[in-house]
């Protein structure tokens, strides 16, 4: 009789060995996806305080980072376009838009020449372009005026800053890859 009233205890002991490396490792997934930070919509644009998760076009602007003037969120983070894209097609999705958020929505910026539009993304949402690029964000750049995206081979393709200039300089960017925009 004894020996049957701790089998179960020993299972039960055995089960929560098993349980808890995996709510271990749940929490450990669900703090990685939340770290990249919580998107605020306020006027023309919106991006998180700590990186641009979520992106809202409107209003853009321009910054030098790096020597090269660069097309920015209102909040300043780098937006970037996407080598394997078409005028009318984004190649980001999944995944990839976890890292590179689309910008949504239609976009304008006071003073910048080139053509601002808009593409259908797969998903059906609205995604902004510039001179019939797509438009993205990164999350590695976690503050404004930082450029780490550019020149970066990564999700299929190379990922580059959307200069207004036309090109950027060699060694422009802030990641020190270099590069030309679009």
């Amino acid at each position: 009789m004894i020996g049957s009233l701790t089998r179960p205890k020993a299972r039960n002991g055995l089960r929560m060995l098993l349980v808890l490396p995996a709510i271990a490792a749940t929490a450990a997934v669900l703090a990685a996806c939340s770290s990249s930070g919580t998107s605020s919509t306020s006027g023309g644009g919106s991006t998180s305080t700590s990186s641009p998760a979520a992106v809202t076009a409107g209003s853009l602007k321009t910054a030098t980072i790096g020597g090269a003037t660069v097309l920015t969120t209102s909040k300043g983070f780098t937006l970037y376009s996407f080598a394997p894209d078409t005028s009318t097609k984004s190649n980001c999705n999944g995944a990839c838009a976890q890292n590179w958020p689309p910008v949504h929505g239609p976009a304008t910026a006071s003073g910048v020449k080139g053509t601002f539009g808009t593409i259908k993304r797969s998903d059906g949402s609205v995604q902004a372009t510039f001179d019939g690029h797509p438009l993205y964000a990164f999350v590695g750049d976690t503050a404004p005026g930082q450029a780490k995206g550019n020149g970066l081979n990564a999700a299929g393709g190379l990922w580059h800053e959307v200069t207004t200039s036309g090109t950027a300089p060699a060694g422009s960017s802030t990641s020190g890859s270099g590069g030309g925009g679009y």
